[in-house]
């Protein structure tokens, strides 16, 4: 099957471009930039070069790509642009994986008060929302646009929806705090993402409003059954990729480090991407970088009656463009594994 790029250039395009160049079941047949348009591939992601199978960046053209005949696209694009074109591909039949945030919140009214004007309201109803381990299978057949999860909704709503779906912790008082390495910025140039500014430099931002509240919130809410609010609060992290993510949540009447296990057991016992470690064995960024899995335990503190969450994933990978893949693989029916670790 052949697929493509629009975006190609940026961190989490980077990181499409090889894994779909080295996945076994599909071909790599346009790579889009409008900044890198005529540039050799391996002129513009070095890390490629002799294995590049000789593409070049094309312009970025709405209408052109969607009269090619490349089947399924992936958006690497900001919020905004991803919505032009997704609104030309897929009314010429082509299935839309969107990496940005334009697909992932039903309610136009959320996304407005959130990231402002959306430049395609009228596929709202034909996006589907697509966290694999999570969304129920159905949307495999009723989809035509998907929205892939961002990088810090996914290490918060993994561990939390079937804990919350099983009753094992409190709705009330949920709070995570997630770092984030400095890539999942994007490749951007301005003053705080300067290696002089962020190395030895840890912040905190976006309180009381990041933009992924918003996705969080509301997957919570579909997924649960139950209005959910929590506390996020998130950071930038003097690292290059991964999300370190510490969620405290009251325990609910009974519940036990047990019942905490076995729900996460009963949710991902078949999951190939969700690693539960044992009870007070963190885990770490460093050793899921690379990888699409979320690796995450949880410890029972006593003295507070609150459960401690850790998580850990790659926000380039399951964070982004490996859970981008994993969603091709499953829509397409190949193997829910193939081209990844």
């Amino acid at each position: 099957m052949k697929v493509g790029i629009v975006g190609a250039s940026g961190y989490s395009g980077e990181v499409l471009v090889k894994l779909l160049l080295a996945h076994p079941r599909v071909t790599l047949a346009a790579v889009t930039s409008r900044t890198h348009a005529g540039k050799p591939l391996a002129a513009v992601i070095p890390a490629l070069r002799g294995a590049d199978r000789g593409l070049t960046f094309v312009d970025s053209d709405p209408a052109a790509l969607a009269a090619g005949d490349i089947e399924l696209f992936f958006l690497a694009l900001p919020h905004g642009a991803a919505a032009v074109y997704a609104k030309a591909l897929v009314a010429a039949g082509k299935r839309v994986i969107d990496l940005s945030a334009d697909f992932r919140i039903t309610n136009l009214a959320t996304y407005q008060n959130y990231y402002g004007e959306h430049h395609a309201p009228e596929l709202l109803g034909a996006a589907r929302f697509v966290l694999p381990e999570l969304t129920p299978p159905g949307w495999k057949t009723e989809a035509k646009l998907v929205a892939a999860p961002g990088c810090y909704p996914t290490s918060i709503l993994v561990p939390l929806v079937p804990l919350l779906q099983a009753g094992v912790i409190s709705r009330a008082h949920i709070v995570a705090n997630a770092y984030s390495g400095v890539s999942g910025a994007g490749k951007k140039a301005e003053e705080t993402y300067l290696f002089v500014e962020r190395a030895e430099n840890l912040k905190a931002y976006g309180l009381t409003k990041h933009r992924h509240l918003a996705e969080i919130e509301e997957q919570l809410a579909l997924l649960t059954g139950a209005p959910t609010v929590i506390q996020f609060n998130p950071h930038l992290a003097p690292m290059r990729r991964g999300i370190a993510t510490t969620i405290t949540v009251p325990a609910a009447a009974g519940a036990t480090i047990a019942s905490l296990y076995a729900a996460w057991r009963k949710a991902y016992g078949a999951s190939p991407f969700v690693q539960l470690l044992a009870a007070g064995e963190t885990p770490e960024t460093a050793h899921v970088a690379g990888t699409n899995r979320v690796d995450m335990s949880a410890v029972l503190d006593a003295r507070t009656g609150n459960f401690v969450i850790t998580v850990a994933e790659d926000n380039l990978m399951k964070g982004a463009s490996g859970q981008a893949v994993q969603i091709m693989n499953l829509w397409c029916g190949f193997p829910e594994t193939a081209g990844l670790l």
